[in-house]
């Protein structure tokens, strides 16, 4: 079910390149627009509020912003994985990521300071397209022992499958705020409620 708002904002101010790729850099992933997070966030607020949440996830940079509001909403601390290791981070949990966008391999991590089996984690982030990140977190989980109750996306380009990805690898709860059916042609056609 996608969001008015944000089905709007897609179509009037995203754009569309070769590859299957949406830009949305004018309100979502350069440029953002704190009003439509902050609305993004009550309705993934309302998706999960039956799981038992203690600590939401996300991963270096785009999920950022939209992980930061739901986390101050939920009041919940907010982890990121960083793709590059820091010099000051010792002891973490580590795997590889690849990224559609820029087509190249990225080892993350995360502190295990940060993760641990006694968290319960929703794993937030701006697209959902092959589901390489979301298969980084679970890893990422599974060497902590902790558990994801679900994952949230702003948007999900349902033409690349990561869905199918996240679900054969366990996840029950996958929300999307809007559900790009294709972009052939250059054309931006959102799934209808």
């Amino acid at each position: 079910m996608a969001l008015k708002v944000l089905r709007d904002r897609i179509l009037k101010d995203g754009r569309c390149f070769e590859g299957g790729i949406l830009k949305v850099d004018r309100f979502i992933n350069h440029q953002m627009d704190p009003y439509l997070m902050k609305q993004i966030a009550v309705e993934f607020i309302k998706r999960f509020a039956h799981k038992p949440v203690n600590k939401i996830i996300t991963i270096e940079a785009s999920g950022i912003a939209p992980a930061i509001m739901l986390g101050y909403m939920m009041e919940l601390p907010v982890v990121f994985v960083k793709k590059k290791k820091p010099s000051t981070m010792n002891d973490m949990y580590s795997t590889t990521v690849t990224s559609f966008t820029k087509q190249r391999d990225y080892t993350v991590v995360i502190s295990k300071e940060y993760l641990g089996p006694e968290d319960h984690v929703l794993f937030i982030d701006d697209f959902l397209a092959y589901g390489n990140a979301g298969k980084g977190v679970i890893d990422l989980c599974r060497q902590a022992g902790a558990t994801i109750e679900g994952m949230g996306f702003i948007i999900e380009k349902e033409f690349q499958h990561g869905r199918e990805l996240l679900q054969k690898e366990g996840i029950s709860q996958i929300e999307s705020m809007a559900i790009i059916e294709s972009l052939d042609n250059c054309e931006i056609r959102i799934k209808n409620d």
